[in-house]
């Protein structure tokens, strides 16, 4: 019994002996275009999933079937998302071969309320995705939400007049988008000129946060 014991504790003490001495040794190569072992992988998305499952499981969806409430989400979505996420016609962007991991095709992919929206709110650590909900009210995350939940059946045209017909977003200080991109005039274009009812484009509280 005394003999078994003592063999674990050496066997812990000495992998975790070499596993500080790895890490020391500056061996780890944490950039972006090495990725992790598949084991290393697996291991952080069952504690990922499962960290996200117990944190969602509270929350209470709202209607996301409200017309405005999608419409909404269509010009969040082409502000913050697009690039990384896509849309229904585009094949990739140019900052996303370089993410890794690589985000999910939301134009392919069936999506979870819950879920989305406490990643949506609080971001996901060494992923690239950020906390939106430091900038942004839960009505906000939630038209995102909804719009999301409606893009894998949109076609490229249906996705572009969604975004065209988006209402001004109050939160980027009126930003209007059209067709993915900021309108050229008005207060959008002080909102993308980081000219914000006086604040710099830096400002959280300005809304302007990319």
């Amino acid at each position: 019994m005394k003999s078994g014991w003592i063999a674990g504790s050496a066997a812990i003490l000495t992998a975790t002996g070499a596993a500080v001495f790895y890490l020391a040794s500056g061996a780890y190569d944490f950039g972006a275009d090495s990725p992790h072992w598949k084991v290393t992988r697996a291991a952080i998305e069952a504690f990922r999933d499962h960290s996200i499952d117990v944190r969602a499981r509270e929350i209470v969806v709202p209607d996301l079937q409200d017309d405005q409430m999608v419409s909404k989400g269509a010009g969040q979505y082409a502000a913050m998302c697009v690039n990384c996420h896509l849309a229904p016609g585009m094949k990739d962007s140019e900052i996303r071969p370089g993410l890794y991991p690589q985000p999910p095709n939301l134009s392919e992919l069936r999506v979870d309320p819950k879920r989305a929206f406490w990643v949506v709110k609080h971001g996901l650590k060494m992923s690239g995705m950020p906390a939106w909900g430091l900038g942004h009210d839960d009505e906000a995350l939630w038209s995102i939400v909804a719009f999301v939940t409606k893009l894998p059946g949109l076609s490229e045209d249906h996705y572009k007049q969604m975004v065209a017909d988006a209402p001004p977003d109050e939160e980027m200080g009126g930003m209007k988008m059209e067709g993915g991109k900021v309108a050229g005039s008005g207060a959008g274009k002080d909102a993308a000129d980081g000219k914000q009812s006086g604040r710099s484009s830096a400002d959280p509280k300005g809304g302007q946060r990319h």
